[in-house]
């Protein structure tokens, strides 16, 4: 059975927002049991990419592992991603004739954060991300030929697997961890983590809710993985950073809700970059569904309720949020014509067809038809799109657009516009780790015996998150995790 996010969204309750631990409760959360109920040498929290890579590396490593999922069914954001993974490949790149490599991805995913990412850890994802898609094959991912610039991606240098979404990734993980033997245990919620001292010593365990009151604590002789995941599907806690997002829509699964993080900091370990939050054009306030004709971003233009473009298509995420974010009732249109919507349809194809059908995404013989179906003024749409296609033949944009992003015109009927409006999409602060994936605590100290990874770190993605880092990133900050925790290092 294939679910997708808007499924979760919509058959899920997302989990309100509760407050910190007091300092006195923080003491008990932390108090060391008398006595464990199991043990694990490492014991990963949260079963998305980022845990799932950890545990399977964990595992062949030799130590006894455990994942613990807190929903029902494993995989986290990374099921419901559209599965797009940035690495500069030499064979990949050559092939398409694009100069890339490891440093300039370096460089652009530090300029795209303006700076405000750890420059260690971008090098670190940068130079060991091919190495997280070849590991990737090996547990049986397939990936689809070929390379593009996914949109937010800055460059030509995504892929996707055969199945376009992220959900290959996990089918791929499970039954890897099936065949060797790692057991990843659902609804096992995480409530806190325990600590020799509530701010000091070593991790030891983690106190497991089992549901209907029962709680266990679960020892970890050699590490705890922290993979839980952001918290972009706590409306309250990103409002807490970012009040413009309060009644946004959110492409998170429910269980993106910030708890164990919580529980990061309760025992010492420093958050950084916690107002960075991430939107991205999904489902249009007051609406249900969406269409998806923005992913091929060099057939695609973004028009507002007047008719008109209001930025460069091609630009950064948090440039696009922003200016999506002032237009008018904070919604806008992508458009493309038939070359766009096939060349779409490689990613969302099934979810654009159906939006045809609930009257999402609209399609018509000519611009002003399709103006008129989707409540845009006619002449001023037509003029827009007119304009357009000179600058793809001038290649020159005066909002800014790059050369290498007009190269379609929009001229073969028919043409296809839907609703759009930002929604809450990825968290970029979080915990603090080092290259090793250790936690740090707030006086810049090593916390032994915990490591994360994925979404729950901070200082790998700066102000911005590029489109496409963050599967490269939950890979292999992932396996470095699950490496490191297993062998001590």
């Amino acid at each position: 059975m294939t679910i997708n996010r808007r499924q979760l969204l919509a058959s899920s309750i997302i989990a309100p927002f509760a407050s910190l631990p007091s300092l006195a409760s923080a003491a008990d959360l932390c108090s060391v049991p008398q006595a464990w109920d199991k043990t694990y040498d490492v014991i990963v929290i949260g079963s998305g990419g980022a845990g799932l890579s950890a545990g399977i590396v964990a595992k062949e490593k030799g130590a006894n592992t455990v994942v613990l999922e807190k929903l029902p069914l494993p995989g986290g954001n990374t099921m419901v991603s559209g599965g797009g993974l940035n690495a500069a490949i030499e064979a990949d790149y050559k092939k398409a004739g694009v100069k890339d490599s490891p440093q300039l991805h370096t460089e652009q995913t530090l300029a795209a954060g303006d700076n405000r990412a750890d420059p260690e850890l971008v090098k670190t994802l940068c130079e060991k991300v091919p190495e997280s898609v070849e590991w990737l094959k090996k547990v049986g991912v397939q990936f689809k030929p070929g390379i593009y610039q996914i949109y937010g991606g800055l460059w030509p240098r995504c892929r996707n697997p055969v199945g376009q979404s992220g959900g290959d990734y996990i089918k791929a993980c499970t039954q890897y961890a099936k065949k060797i033997g790692l057991p990843i245990l659902t609804s096992h919620k995480v409530t806190s983590i325990i600590r020799e001292k509530p701010d000091s010593g070593r991790v030891l365990g983690v106190e497991v809710d089992l549901g209907n009151g029962k709680k266990e604590y679960w020892k970890a002789n050699k590490g705890v993985v922290a993979a839980a995941g952001g918290f972009a599907a706590n409306p309250e806690m990103c409002a807490f950073f970012d009040p413009r997002l309060t009644k946004l829509n959110t492409t998170n699964q429910p269980g993106s809700t910030g708890e164990v993080l919580k529980a990061i900091q309760g025992i010492n370990g420093l958050a950084v970059g916690m107002d960075y939050i991430q939107c991205i054009p999904w489902t249009a306030p007051g609406y249900k569904h969406t269409a998806d004709i923005f992913q091929a971003i060099e057939y695609t233009v973004f028009l507002n309720k007047e008719g008109k473009r209001y930025v460069a298509e091609d630009a950064r995420r948090d440039v696009i949020r922003d200016a999506t974010l002032a237009q008018t009732d904070q919604t806008v249109f992508p458009v493309c014509d038939a070359d766009g919507f096939d060349k779409n349809n490689e990613y969302y194809n099934e979810m654009n067809h159906r939006a045809l059908e609930n009257g999402t995404l609209f399609k018509a013989d000519t611009i002003e038809e399709l103006a008129k179906l989707i409540n845009l003024p006619p002449k001023e749409m037509a003029q827009t799109i007119k304009e357009y296609n000179e600058m793809v033949g001038s290649k020159k944009d005066p909002l800014g657009r790059s050369e290498l992003m007009l190269s379609h015109k929009i001229v073969k009927a028919p043409f296809y516009a839907g609703p759009i409006g930002m929604c809450r999409h990825h968290t970029m602060g979080g915990a603090k780790i080092n290259t090793k994936a250790q936690v740090i605590d707030r006086d810049g100290q090593v916390i032994p015996g915990l490591y994360a990874a994925g979404e729950i770190t901070g200082g790998i993605h700066g102000s911005n998150r590029v489109g496409g880092n963050a599967i490269a990133d939950i890979f292999t900050f992932g396996r470095i995790a699950g490496e490191n925790a297993a062998t001590g290092s």
